[in-house]
Parts: structure tokens; sequence; C-alpha cells
């Protein structure tokens, strides 16, 4: 007679499900990190050593030393061209924050004739392939003589329609209207209730608005492809892009790419781990009651 097993409490997780669990996302992290892992050890290699040694491991003892000619070629190119993308990405994706938090604030909190029309427009706008409107941008840029200056790249950048959807969404759902009444009741514009109030609650939405769309900018190459003609207005993608296209007739520019590569993804990996306490805050707000 086999003995009886001993009660589980209401809610806990059997332990064969949490290990299948981790062990389901210890493979989907290695999975995930395995590129990234690969870029660091081809970023010490040589051109060579790129195609005849084993792939995920070191084959030259000083990395420094490649990562240092790479940032030293073309008389520090890639330091230029990585200062072109955060302007292009850090400011574009600011303002498209801004901006897709006030629009989405409006049609969340004030109501108006054509609200509903206006964001089905914005709904749209997020359906819209953003290569669609490279040409037609490349057009009207040249008609007021912005093509190939920063502004080509920064302008359409600030225009976010999945931006303004979650704003509104968001703003929808965390801000409740009676403490925008409160506050109109004691003497506060709508510019400062938004100020101060607003933004503060939409926080998480704002983080993640600003994180997409500083992702999309730092990797957009069609758009400065269309846009820009001067090698020192490319940001990273572009002018690695460049490089590679070059590599057949100088093989240095293959280590130069990958090492190009792997530099070029460590900001945005340091701005996510910076930034990811806004999503866990967000997560947990309203989860006490007080």
């Amino acid at each position: 007679m086999t003995p009886p097993r001993p009660p589980t409490r209401a809610g806990a997780t059997p332990l064969r499900l949490r290990v299948l669990v981790l062990s389901l996302l210890t493979v989907a992290a290695l999975y995930f990190l395995l590129p990234v892992y690969w870029l660091a050890v081809s970023a010490t290699k040589s051109s060579g050593d790129l195609f005849g040694t084993f792939g995920l491991w070191f084959a030259d003892p000083r990395p420094l030393e490649r990562l240092g000619d790479l940032l030293r070629f073309d008389n520090h190119v890639f330091l230029r061209w990585s200062l072109n993308s955060l302007l292009y990405a850090g400011g574009g994706a600011l303002a498209a924050t801004l901006l897709s938090a006030a629009a989405g604030y409006a049609l969340a909190k004030f109501p108006f004739p054509g609200r509903e029309t206006v964001f089905n427009v914005v709904l749209a706008g997020v359906l819209l392939p953003h290569t669609v409107l490279a040409l037609p941008l490349y057009l009207l840029f040249s008609e007021i003589g912005l093509v190939n200056t920063y502004w080509a790249v920064l302008l359409p950048s600030v225009v976010s329609p999945f931006g303004v959807y979650l704003c509104r969404i968001y703003a929808t759902a965390a801000v409740p209207d009676s403490l925008l009444e409160a506050a109109r009741i004691d003497g506060a514009g709508e510019a400062r209730i938004f100020r101060t109030l607003g933004l503060r609650m939409m926080a998480p939405a704002l983080v993640t608005v600003f994180l997409f769309q500083f992702v999309h900018i730092w990797n957009s190459f069609f758009l400065p492809l269309v846009m820009l003609s001067d090698s020192d207005l490319y940001p990273i993608q572009l002018g690695l892009t460049t490089w590679q296209g070059y590599a057949d007739r100088q093989p240095e520019l293959y280590q130069y790419t990958v090492g190009g590569a792997f530099l070029s993804v460590l900001p945005l990996m340091l701005l996510i781990g910076a930034l990811q306490r806004y999503w866990r805050a967000g997560l947990t707000e309203g989860s006490v009651k007080n």
C-alpha cells in the first residue's frame, strides 16, 4: 500500500513544473544571448581568423587592440557614426515620447468632436510600413532643402503612432479623472496638471515608448540611406553596411564590421538594463491598497 502524499498548499507550484519552466527560460536566454556572445568573440579576431577558426572561442589574446584599431580607422569615423546615432536615436526618441504623451493624454482625457476619428487615423499609422514613407519624405524634404542634413533623419523620427496609441490606452487606465478634477478645483491649469500628474503617472508607458522608439531609430537603415549622401552624417548601421560593401577590396573591413556591430549593441543593452526598473514599478503600481 502506497503512503498518502503530503497535502500541498492551495496555489503552490509543483516542483517539476517549476524546473520545467526554469529550464525553458534558460534555453531561451541562451538562444538569445548566443549571437551577442558570437559578436563578442569575433570582435577580438582578425579578418583571417574570422573564417579560419572556431566561431565560438577566442583566437586572439589582445581584444582591446582590435577594438582600438576599429576606433582609429579612417580618422575615427566610427566614433562620429556613433555620435550621429546617439543624436538621431536619443533626440528623436525623447521628442517622440513627449509628443506621444501629450497626444495620448489629450485623446484620453479631453472629449472633443472627431476624437475617435483622429484615434483611428493614428491606428492606421501604426499599420503603415515605414519604408512606404521614405520616398515621399525624400521628395518633400528635397523641396525645402533638408535632404542630406541631420533634420532629414530627426524630423521623421519624432512621430510615433504606436507611442500615441500606447499613451492613450495607458492614460485612460492609469490617470483617474477624479484626481484631475481635484487638481482643477485647487486651481491648477491643464499644462501644470499634465506636467506634474499626467507625466508622472504615465512613466511606465513613457519608458516603453522611449525604448521602442530609441531601438527603432538606432537600427534604422532605409531612411538614412535615402536621405543622406555625406558619410559624416551616417548612423552606425548605414556606416557598417558601407564597410561591408568594400570588404572584398579591404579584407580588414570584415573585422571592423563585426567589431562595430558588437559595439553598436552595447548602448541598447545598457539602456534597457538601466530603465527596466520603471517597468517593474509599473507592474506593481496599485498592487498595494492603502
